[in-house]
């Protein structure tokens, strides 16, 4: 989700790229609410943080503990910082779908608000 907001902010401003600690299979219901803002992520896939191509990063932005505890270690040999944006994880939730994806929302929202302040984003539409 992140990665995605990402590119769809700062386009080829920067560099983007994702890994998760226990990579699977991609979320539906990630892919869903992306939809709905008009981000298509269907066909990312996801990978670990040995998956990653390139080595040399500017920051690492972590979203869970684990992740975090994991890009320190990774950044420890690198000019890099390692960020913790401590981040609910909606696929731990149950109940109807449409519960689950209030909560996938949720995360996207607050992820995208982030990333705009982080990253000095200005509002330029209803994302």
């Amino acid at each position: 989700m992140a990665e995605g907001l990402l590119k769809f902010l700062l386009g080829r401003r920067v560099f983007v790229d994702s890994a998760g600690v226990r990579p699977g299979v991609l979320d539906p219901f990630t892919v869903a609410v992306m939809d709905e803002i008009g981000i298509d992520i269907a066909r990312h896939r996801p990978k670990g943080f040995d998956d990653l191509e390139d080595q040399s990063f500017d920051e690492v932005i972590s979203l869970s503990p684990e992740a975090h505890h994991r890009a320190v270690e990774m950044t420890r040999m690198m000019a890099c910082e390692a960020t913790y944006w401590p981040t609910f994880d909606p696929s731990i939730l149950e109940g109807s779908r449409e519960a689950r994806l209030d909560a996938y929302r949720q995360v996207r929202d607050q992820l995208t608000a982030r990333i705009k302040t982080h990253f000095g984003i200005t509002p330029m539409g209803d994302l």
